[in-house]
Formats: structure tokens, C-alpha cells, sequence
């Protein structure tokens, strides 16, 4: 017996991009022309501003760009959490997500730390503020889901030499391999700035079209592996209860089942 990603699939893709610079439209525009899921994690205090040449999304973009994507906190002003007192923290990170979810009318649950910088307390009050997971920028190269979601790291960033090794590596992986994910991060602003927008197009055709690839956001991996996790089994190990509000699958053999939220299943 083994689980599996919605409706049987063996892998799963997620994507995470950073700041709100405008250039998310293009990337945005990108990923929805060959059906790949991304996270924008966004700060709500640069919307419209321009500042050191760079130019941020404005308010009236934010249903229309990410219209097929997960919106997520980046904190308000992008400040340095580890430079702010427990009481900033809250501010920099509630803030942003009352202003996220009052302009798009979402409920926004996912958080990616400035400059990658984190500790025990910032994450503790990310938790507090309802945030459910945040990601780092610290590369594993690996396809295993995070053993804490407040802590996530991410497989590479896009700019990563071994890109399209690392694609056709997931793509390839045996079936004994368990949920395994590739997560790739950046900002949008590097693709312009560096003149790469053809790496990412060329990384969407390898991985576009596939059956056996969930194309996800960063909150629906989130959501489905914490599901995973809260699975409750009988003593024998043959039924198996879902108290989550989301279908697990499970794998037994060859049969395919569903566990639907609320139910038991015989395996």
C-alpha cells in the first residue's frame, strides 16, 4: 500500500515566485499556457510603487494575473524577519494578510520568508497569524515533501544549471518513490533581468501535458500531504478513516481508492 496524489498520480510539480514585480504577468501568462500552478508570494505595500528602478503589480492586477494561481504573503514591506521584534512580526505578516485577502477575497494562507531569513520565533508567529506553511531558499535538489511545512525547502531555484536534469529526473522516478514533488522558486524580475525567459519555457514544454503530474499550488501540496498525515487507521491496519476535508488516495496493489473526507475505507 502506498498513497498517491489526486486521482492516482505518482508526481507533483509547484512553483513559487516572489515580490510582485510586474513581470509576474508574463510568467503568469506562461505558466497558464501550458497549465502549470504557481504561488506568487506578494508584499501588499509596494503594490503600484516604484522604487530603485523596479515597478511593482498594482492592486487591480491582482484578479486578473494570478486569476488561475495561489496568492501568498511575502510580508508587507519585505522587511528582514530576523530584525523584527515578535510584535513587527505581527504586523509585517497579518497585516499582509488582511490586506491579500480584503483585495482578493480569498483566504490567503501561505507565506515565503524575505531573504530567506527565519528562525523558531518568526515561525511560531507566522503560525499565529494562521499562515500554514512558508518556504525558504535553501536549495535540496531532492523530491521529498517537508517534514515541517513552516520550514519548506525548495528542490532548486529556476536559474539552477541542473534545471532540466533535475525535470526529467523527477519524471523518470520509480514507482516505489512515495509523493515524490519537484518545487522550483525564484522572481520573475531574474528572467528579464537575465535574459532566461526561453529556461523557463523550455522547463514548462518538458513538463506540460503530463497524466501523471498534479500541476499544484504550494497550498494545495500543503493541504494534501497534511491530509495524508492526518489519516487515522484501525489497529489491523485494514480500515482506514479520513477526517480531513479533502479526498486522499490510496494505492493497494493494483486498486485505486479514494478515501472521500469524512469516510472509512476498507483496505
Amino acid at each position: 500500500m502506498q498513497y498517491t496524489y489526486p486521482e492516482g498520480k505518482h508526481l507533483a510539480l509547484t512553483f513559487s515566485y516572489d515580490d510582485g514585480q510586474i513581470f509576474d504577468r508574463r510568467l503568469a501568462a506562461l505558466f497558464d499556457k501550458y497549465g502549470m500552478k504557481a504561488t506568487f508570494h506578494l508584499n501588499s505595500g509596494r503594490f503600484g510603487t516604484k522604487e530603485h528602478g523596479r515597478t511593482f503589480i498594482g492592486e487591480e492586477d491582482l484578479r486578473t494575473i494570478y486569476a488561475n494561481h495561489e496568492i501568498a504573503c511575502h510580508g508587507v514591506e519585505h522587511k528582514d524577519p530576523l530584525l523584527l521584534t515578535e510584535q513587527q512580526l505581527l504586523m509585517e505578516f497579518g497585516e499582509d494578510r488582511r490586506t491579500l485577502e480584503a483585495l482578493t477575497g480569498r483566504m490567503i494562507q501561505g507565506l515565503s520568508y524575505a531573504y530567506g531569513r527565519y528562525s523558531d520565533v518568526v515561525k511560531r508567529v507566522a503560525r499565529t497569524v494562521g499562515l500554514k506553511y512558508s518556504r525558504t531558499v535553501n536549495r535540496t535538489h531532492d523530491f521529498m515533501v517537508p517534514a515541517d511545512f513552516m520550514e519548506w525547502n525548495p528542490t532548486c531555484h529556476h536559474a539552477d544549471e541542473r534545471l532540466m536534469e533535475i525535470g526529467r529526473n523527477l519524471l523518470n522516478s520509480p514507482e516505489y518513490r512515495i509523493m515524490p514533488l519537484m518545487y522550483v522558486w525564484g522572481h520573475s524580475y531574474e528572467f528579464d533581468r537575465d535574459g532566461t525567459w526561453n529556461v523557463m519555457e523550455e522547463f514548462c514544454e518538458l513538463m506540460h501535458g503530463r497524466d501523471d503530474l498534479w500541476y499544484a499550488t504550494n497550498l494545495e501540496i500543503c493541504d494534501y500531504v497534511n491530509a495524508v498525515r492526518g489519516l487515522i487507521y484501525s489497529m489491523d491496519g485494514k480500515k482506514v478513516y479520513n477526517p480531513s476535508v479533502i479526498s486522499v488516495w490510496i494505492k493497494d496493489g493494483a486498486k485505486l481508492l479514494e478515501c472521500k473526507p469524512g469516510e472509512t475505507v476498507c483496505l
